[in-house]
């Protein structure tokens, strides 16, 4: 599968390394390095970013779900003005494009204006979800990917694909290598949300799930070296039928 435009969803909790909060430096230096690399040979990068580093949905039943939702979307927001300066550090272009205003911060998302970083060969920072409550980064990521016209969803989590159980509670959990969409939804597995689940699966966006804190793992997924779990939109594209 040749690639021209990607989007990465690195969750906030991985680039937290071992403090399972705030963020790593380090881990994130080492991310920003890879992306570099990419770039580099022409690859255009899109990253939406969680926010369960600051802040996992309700923590009090005195806040609004609403306004808890408001919340998990600032949390992004830094976390992109922050994973963006580390990017810039390493010598890249970056934006961040939110769907809401954020005064001088970041500019407000359009497709027209995403494609016009793209092509200037920046890396995009897709920030602030949907914009919306009740929808997760999950969403904002498919969504997002949808709208650009991305080849592929990566999906860069703390665990390194897609099992059929838990693996940290169940040892024997097998990992699937590959895995329709409709296979996913109908055993709720997880690896999205269901809402960004059906919008992939009506959409024929695929998603490719990985370890980010395995060696290099974003430039072996991009450079064919995967080791993770793909999540394919039909039972065509499988290798094992």
């Amino acid at each position: 599968m040749e690639m021209h435009r990607v989007l990465l969803k690195l969750s906030g909790e991985a680039l937290a390394g071992e403090k399972k909060t705030g963020f790593d430096e380090e881990t994130v230096r080492k991310v920003a390095l890879q992306v570099k690399q990419l770039v580099d040979d022409g690859l255009q990068i899109g990253i939406v970013i969680g926010g369960g580093n600051f802040w996992r949905g309700r923590s009090s039943e005195n806040i609004d779900r609403t306004k808890a939702d408001q919340i998990g979307m600032l949390a992004t927001v830094m976390n992109c003005i922050y994973v963006s300066e580390i990017f810039r550090s390493v010598g890249m272009m970056t934006s961040i494009l939110t769907p809401f205003e954020c005064g001088s911060f970041t500019k407000l998302f359009s497709k027209d204006r995403a494609n016009q970083y793209f092509s200037q060969g920046q890396v995009v920072f897709f920030a602030g979800g949907t914009g919306h409550p009740y929808f997760s980064t999950d969403t904002g990521v498919v969504l997002r990917a949808i709208e650009v016209e991305a080849d592929v969803i990566l999906l860069a989590k703390s665990i390194d694909g897609v099992y059929d159980d838990d693996p940290k509670q169940n040892p024997a959990a097998k990992k699937y290598s590959e895995i329709t969409i409709e296979e996913v939804i109908a055993r709720n597995l997880q690896v999205v949300d269901m809402t960004a689940s059906i919008l992939a699966r009506d959409n024929k966006m695929p998603l490719w799930v990985f370890g980010l804190n395995e060696e290099d793992s974003i430039v072996n997924t991009i450079k064919g070296n995967f080791d993770g779990t793909k999540v394919l939109v039909s039972v065509k594209e499988m290798k094992i039928f």
